[in-house]
């Protein structure tokens, strides 16, 4: 004769501690996971400013390649001195956007793009940009109104900008006199870049030397690949109720020119 036997309450015990066990061990390897990915291929970045206007906006979020260039002890060890210079280094290619560690502090991260590369000579002549003694082709575009930073209704001009090499993008231009407009010649360091914001007259850049400067290679943490999201100026991210209105849906998964 068969009786019904209750069940072990041990063997419970023991799937149950399992089962958090297995839990835990899932936790920790997608952390472990999620934080390679963000160390050695890809981070995350958001727009908090217009220096980079029209390429990039206020309130995009970006995917930015960590292994472009390398990696430096500001790419892998959040500016612990793990070791100098870069390894498994590539040079970067003029005209692209990259994010890097702000030198006057080595902390900030900023993002700008690559003009000036070692040994070139930069210089800004009424509006236009130099390199080595040549103006870049700049073709003038339909202008576009915009709020200025006073809250002011200004009509600002649209270029093509061509840099040597052939990479096109698009710059904005409110003056051709501005403060930055006419600069001296900078020669740049060996193992040094030159970086300057599409929304030239609204950018502080390698142009300003006290502010940024001349950028070390070590400095660039990688290069912007492509946006992934994008909210209008204002809306936070954790603003879950302003996304259908504030998303920029246009914007999604467009890649970084």
């Amino acid at each position: 004769m068969t009786f019904f036997q209750p069940p072990d309450a041990h063997h419970d015990a023991e799937t149950g501690q399992s089962g958090l066990g297995e839990t835990v061990r899932t936790f920790i390897y997608a952390v472990v996971i999620a934080f390679g990915v963000r160390t050695f291929a890809y981070e995350p970045f958001n727009i908090p400013s217009g220096s980079m206007i029209p390429t990039l906006l206020i309130g995009d979020y970006l995917f930015v390649s960590k292994f472009s260039y390398g990696y430096s002890k500001y790419t892998l060890g959040f500016g612990l001195p793990l070791f100098e210079g870069r390894i498994m280094g590539r040079e970067p290619q003029r005209g692209d956007v990259i994010v890097f560690k702000l030198p006057r502090d080595n902390k900030t991260d900023y993002i700008k793009r690559l003009i000036g590369l070692p040994g070139d000579k930069i210089q800004m002549l009424n509006g236009v940009l130099h390199i080595n003694g040549q103006p870049v082709g700049m073709q003038r575009l339909e202008d576009i109104g915009a709020t200025n930073h006073m809250g002011q209704h200004v009509r600002i001009a649209q270029y093509l900008e061509t840099l040597p090499g052939g990479k096109v993008h698009k710059i904005y231009k409110e003056s051709m006199t501005g403060v930055l407009d006419n600069t001296p010649i900078y020669v740049v360091p060996p193992k040094h870049y030159f970086m300057m914001g599409d929304n030239r007259d609204n950018s502080l850049d390698s142009r300003v030397p006290s502010a940024v400067g001349y950028v070390p290679e070590e400095n660039l943490v990688g290069r912007a690949e492509f946006i992934f999201f994008s909210l209008e100026d204002g809306t936070h991210f954790w603003e879950l109720w302003r996304w259908p209105f504030d998303l920029r849906g246009s914007r999604l998964l467009s890649g970084v020119n």
